[in-house]
Formats: structure tokens, sequence, C-alpha cells
């Protein structure tokens, strides 16, 4: 079984988080409702945070150089996988037409961060297990966005 390093789920993370920024912003331009547009953007603004705080666990993390055919080889695939799974661009797009209201746009967002919790739980199968302590740091966030969107639902309904 391959085993993945903290350093390459951290670059999954990125591309979470830079994914749900973009839903997040998208969908708060739907919204009509001040308070929920705010508590979008807030996520939104959040996502920008752990992109920020996931690069920074990489640069203290030891870097793990796959052997790749050319540069970057082995971290677009694991990009592009997380682009296909995890708040895709095609999913994103194709969510965000069908979204007719607030308790729509909530239900997509909590299972999006479901997703990305469950991920992170499987992930954590393929590092050591003195790498989850760092694993479960990307699942506390997602937890607390979690949350938010169900607290922030409970308001609409």
């Amino acid at each position: 079984m391959k085993i993945f390093q903290a350093s390459e789920i951290f670059q999954f993370a990125i591309r979470i988080e830079e994914n749900g920024e973009k839903f997040y912003r998208e969908i708060s331009k739907i919204i009509k409702d001040k308070e929920i547009k705010s508590v979008l953007n807030y996520l939104a603004d959040e996502e920008a945070k752990h992109r920020k705080l996931f690069g920074d666990m990489v640069s203290k993390i030891e870097k793990y150089e796959p052997p790749e055919s050319y540069p970057g080889e082995y971290f677009a695939y694991l990009r592009a996988y997380v682009d296909n799974i995890i708040f895709t661009n095609e999913m994103l797009n194709k969510e965000i037409s069908q979204i007719k209201d607030t308790v729509s746009a909530m239900n997509f967002a909590i299972q999006m961060e479901l997703d990305s919790i469950l991920y992170y739980e499987e992930v954590k199968k393929f590092v050591s297990e003195s790498q989850h302590i760092s694993i479960n740091k990307i699942i506390d966030e997602e937890r607390k966005h979690f949350l938010k969107l169900v607290e922030l639902k409970k308001s609409c309904v």
C-alpha cells in the first residue's frame, strides 16, 4: 500500500480550499438575504485563510518528491483528482445553476463539507500515525465550516 506524506495531503487540502472559496463566493452572488450573504462571504474568507494555513503547514513538513516523468507530474495528478472528487468546477457550475433558494445552497454546501471531512478521515489511513495530528487540523477546520452551515440552514427554514 502506498503511504502518502502529510505534505501531499496538504496539497489536496489547498485545492479543496481554493474550490470551496470559489463556491462560497459564487453562491453569495446568488443569495439575496444580506445576513446569509455575509456568512457565505465569511466562509469564503475562511477557506482562503485555511488555504494559507495548509500552505504554511506544507512549508514546515519535510518535502516529499515522488519520482516523476516531468516536474510537477505527481502533484498535478493529485490536484486533478481532488478537482474531480470534491468541489469540482463542473460540479460547482452545475450545482450553482440549479440552486433556486437558500436552503438548496446550504444543503449542497453542507454535503461538500461532509465529503471533505470524510475524505480527510480516509486519507489518514495512508499517512504514518505521526502525521495524524496534522491531518486532524484539517478535519477540525472542515468541521467548523459544517457546523456554521448547519446553523445557517436552521435560520433559513
